[in-house]
């Protein structure tokens, strides 16, 4: 094959010109080693890597090699071949000597005599010091505030019922699931007295009553006279309210002795 030197395209043998490009093509000859067919202006066969330039076949590259000389064994013998003369002789540099010990090194050592347990000194015992007494603990003081048990403390709810008409205000009884309202008597003493508020003539001396229940309060009306009302609407006997803070509560008719619930 004859490859174009324009295009790289690969010819036949006895092309004159590129089948691609129409380059014209070199001119071939054949290799005098192997015979192959190589171009007329090539340097070496490409089968056989013959010189075509100087005529020569191609040098032994394991002969051209030179041999591994290894110190102290002396040189190789001499080649046989022409070809093993082709290589130059290797200048090795001489062996570097190992440097003297240098006098006096260890001299120490061999010239202090063997310590024997009987030529040792002991050093003598250091002093004796007294024993320290351990310091008296002395105890802290104690913190001026200390600090309160507990994160968080429960605020104490406190029911209270404030009079309208003289802006009295009246705590409720601790202690106590039942509240009585009303006047002296010698029945049921009464736990709010209203006694002394202007127009209590309309309240009765039972008249009604506040039940606790945990944080909840209840009002009932207990058989009064004039009856009982909760934000101006009437409360039915036997039946009771629950009390919100700002409840209007007005014992008897005509709003005349009103109390407004509050928690504190």
């Amino acid at each position: 094959m004859i490859v174009c030197p324009n295009c790289n395209h690969q010819n036949p043998d006895g092309a004159v010109q590129c089948e691609a490009c129409y380059t014209p093509l070199p001119e071939m000859a054949s290799c005098p080693s192997c015979g192959a067919s190589v171009q007329a202006d090539a340097s070496f066969c490409g089968q056989c890597g013959f010189d075509l330039r100087a005529g020569t076949a191609p040098v032994n590259e394991a002969a051209a090699i030179p041999p591994t000389i290894t110190p102290g064994l002396g040189l190789p013998d001499p080649p046989s071949t022409p070809d093993e003369m082709s290589f130059s002789p290797v200048n090795l540099e001489p062996l570097v000597e190992p440097e003297p010990l240098v006098e006096g090194m260890g001299i120490a050592a061999e010239s202090s005599p063997a310590m024997t347990p009987d030529s040792q000194e002991m050093p003598d015992p250091a002093p004796s010091s007294p024993p320290v007494e351990p310091a008296a603990s002395v105890p802290s003081p104690a913190p001026a505030n200390p600090p309160a048990i507990g994160s968080t403390q429960l605020q104490l709810q406190t029911a209270r019922l404030f009079h309208v008409q003289t802006n009295t205000t009246l705590e409720l009884p601790p202690g106590l699931t039942v509240v009585h309202i009303g006047k002296p008597n010698d029945r049921v003493p009464p736990d709010i007295d209203v006694a002394g508020f202007p127009n209590s003539e309309i309240v009765s001396r039972i008249h009604a009553d506040i039940r606790i229940e945990g944080d909840v309060h209840y009002i009932e009306d207990v058989g009064s006279s004039n009856g009982t009302y909760i934000n101006n609407t009437p409360l039915p006997a036997g039946n009771r309210h629950r009390l919100r803070p700002g409840d209007r509560i007005a014992l008897g008719k005509g709003d005349q002795v009103t109390f407004l619930f509050q928690i504190a």
